[in-house]
């Protein structure tokens, strides 16, 4: 879906922008150009952000955690 039709903005672009390090609309508006224009696409681009960053945080891959390995004396 476009959010943002001045600048040919989808919620795909917002997704890939949230995981190049994007967590604000101030981010959006430096990447992709986000309500530049009119502006009528701050609402549905806040929510498209927040969403986004709420699935990449809940998808993230958790880390690993190794059982120490002694030396043997």
């Amino acid at each position: 879906m476009y959010v943002c039709v001045c600048r040919a903005v989808t919620e795909k672009h917002i997704e890939t922008a949230v995981k190049a390090g994007a967590r604000r609309l101030r981010d959006l508006r430096v990447q992709l150009g986000v309500t530049e224009e009119c502006g009528r696409c701050a609402k549905c681009a806040k929510q498209c952000l927040e969403g986004a960053v709420d699935q990449a945080s809940t998808s993230a891959p958790r880390p690993r955690h190794y059982p120490l390995i002694q030396e043997a004396a």
